[in-house]
């Protein structure tokens, strides 16, 4: 017979409940000791906190913590010899917790005994074991004192001990982000990357955050050369160096590097087409181009991102000629060429649908063939199962060449439509803001001022700044005649320029400045001219007008948008970026409550060289 067996099953049930009931008491009963003596340690009546620590210490003799508090508060109430004892008595009964040796020190460093203090903190490095756990409890207990040599001491003889080099670097570069001190850091934060490659990520966030200098940059780029030099199979440090290449904007050697590391691991080229997308975003057409080229010619036709690659490339390219207005009409052929051959090869199709709508842009805008443009987009608008977004950019871009054409009816009937299906939308406001132009070209100024006030609202803050700015200019000229003469002259000319009949538009603004040369719209005459300019590239005569608004308007409401307008004009066309800098400066210190203050100030930060 059995042990068991002699008992009854209700009797095992009453001995396992008692026991149960026993151990949650205690528990219960510990929690609540140890939650009132942090209650005490935190009041600041340390005499309690120490009573009660020193009995949970004693009944929990492996919980560190306890016996932690227990001497913090001998130290607190400067019962040194109380304290000393109790060390003593604690490292005579757990010999190999060493911290206890930091904690020995830290009793005599409290007394100024600086010399005795350091004793202790070398006899704990020198009973160091060949234990990860005991050596990382050892380092953690001389950065609590921020005791870093004696850290890193440890963690030295630690790695020797364990016969591993690598086995303590990420602490160690810890340690020495600390100290500031960033070459030993980078040092280490790297050789980390040999025992444990999933810190990469961790390690990116730690370098973008700490290193604040060219210098902190031209430091890692350096040891990232030399390791790869040395050893070139860990795949992390070109990973790290083509991360360091992005943050300093130089898209080109980071091309260099993830075209080697799409080469060497044999992948299908997501590295480099995502180089591309940042690249493109940060306006390196060149290096975005390149990279799109790349992939059409290397991965060929069968690779997943082959019309996705021609497709960026050709705007890309749209992107680069246009976007500084620097450019031939022979330039401008060539673009429209590979357009054309763009769609011959994949066709006119709703995957090709954004392409058309580019080649559009480009007729209308560029090589001034309106019909061409309507054409396209027309036959656009019949493609089956289009993308609803795209749609609607078709809709809005041909409602745009209807009104350049004089077509009044047409255009609002589109802008309408794309309000109406993207109400809530970006694209519908776009529309919307549009179809309220319209109305404002065509002398409907309190409709469209109505609309403008709505749209102040706008998610897009582009949206809102120009419907606030074109609300003011109606109420700031409305408000002054008894009739709507000067105002609708001026809207014939804004409509003039939209549509690029510049001679037209400039007879209309002499003539403005002829019959009404009394009156405030002078500075926006000023500022129309400089639009018309611009838009011809004539940037001298533009920075001209733009620099009259400035000087003698000072006060009008065009002041502010001919200080941005110059500014970007300085930064992007007449490179002067120190003349750029200044007035971004100027603007968003006099003009704080201006719609262009905090993007003027973003311009100024990252001409000044700041992290934004």
């Amino acid at each position: 017979m059995t042990l068991i067996s002699k008992y009854s099953p209700n009797l095992v049930l009453k001995g396992t409940f008692c026991f149960l009931f026993c151990f949650c008491f205690f528990t219960g009963l510990w929690a609540q000791e140890s939650k009132l003596a942090q209650q005490y340690y935190s009041n600041g009546e340390y005499e309690k906190a120490s009573a009660l620590y020193k009995k949970l210490s004693e009944k929990n003799k492996n919980n560190d913590f306890y016996f932690g508090r227990y001497i913090e508060a001998l130290l607190n109430l400067e019962d040194y010899p109380s304290a000393e004892e109790a060390i003593k008595k604690q490292i005579k009964a757990q010999p190999k917790k060493v911290q206890l040796y930091v904690t020995y020190g830290k009793l005599f460093q409290r007394q100024f005994l600086d010399d005795q203090a350091k004793e202790q903190f070398d006899k704990a490095i020198k009973k160091l074991p060949a234990d990860r756990f005991i050596i990382s409890k050892l380092a953690n207990a001389f950065i609590g004192l921020t005791k870093y040599e004696q850290a890193m001491e440890t963690y030295e003889k630690g790695a020797e001990l364990l016969k591993d080099e690598n086995i303590f670097a990420y602490d160690l570069g810890d340690l020495y982000r600390r100290k500031g001190d960033n070459p030993l850091m980078i040092k280490y934060y790297l050789k980390s990357i040999e025992n444990n490659p999933s810190k990469l990520p961790n390690l990116k966030t730690m370098m973008q955050r700490y290193l604040v200098s060219e210098e902190d940059y031209d430091e890692l780029q350096t040891q990232l050369y030399d390791r790869i030099q040395a050893d070139d199979s860990v795949v992390e440090y070109p990973e790290l160096l083509t991360w360091l290449f992005i943050q300093r904007k130089d898209y080109k050697n980071a091309l260099r590097q993830v075209k080697a590391l799409d080469t060497r691991l044999n992948e299908n080229g997501s590295r480099i087409v995502n180089l591309a997308s940042i690249a493109a975003n940060a306006k390196d057409y060149d290096s975005a181009i390149e990279a799109y080229d790349y992939l059409i010619e290397t991965k060929g036709e069968r690779s997943t991102y082959y019309i996705d690659s021609k497709r960026e490339s050709l705007t890309c390219k749209r992107k680069k000629l246009v976007a500084g207005f620097d450019y031939t009409e022979e330039d401008l052929r060539a673009l429209e060429l590979q357009y054309q051959g763009f769609l011959e090869e994949f066709g006119k199709t709703k995957s090709t649908a954004s392409i058309i709508v580019e080649l559009a842009d480009l007729e209308a805008f560029y090589l001034n063939d309106l019909d061409k443009a309507i054409s396209l987009l027309k036959e656009l608008l019949g493609y089956p199962g289009i993308n609803k977004g795209t749609l609607a950019k078709a809709k809005i871009s041909l409602a745009d060449f209807y009104l350049m054409k004089g077509e009044r009816w047409e255009a609002t009937l589109l802008y309408s439509q794309v309000d109406k299906d993207f109400k809530d939308d970006q694209l519908g406001h776009e529309a919307r803001f549009r179809n309220a132009k319209l109305s404002y070209y065509m002398g409907d100024f309190q409709w469209a001022q109505a609309q403008f006030n709505v749209l102040k609202a706008s998610t897009s803050k582009l949206i809102s700044n120009d419907a606030i700015d074109l609300s003011v200019f109606i109420t700031d000229n409305l408000g002054l005649d008894t009739t709507t003469a000067s105002l609708n002259l001026y809207a014939n000319a804004d409509l003039l320029i939209f549509q690029n009949r510049f001679d037209e538009a400039f007879d209309k603004l002499d003539t403005l400045r002829r019959e009404y040369a009394d009156h405030t719209l002078v500075d926006d005459v000023l500022y129309a001219e400089a639009k018309i300019y611009t838009k011809l590239r004539d940037y001298v005569k533009a920075e001209e007008k733009y620099t009259r608004i400035i000087n003698s308007h000072k006060e009008e409401i065009r002041a502010d948008n001919a200080m941005f307008e110059l500014a970007e004009l300085y930064e992007n066309q007449l490179n002067d970026l120190e003349k750029a800098k200044a007035l971004y400066e100027q603007l968003f210190i006099e003009m704080s409550g201006s719609t262009y203050a905090v993007e003027a100030r973003k311009r100024y930060r990252k001409l000044r060289g700041d992290e934004i």
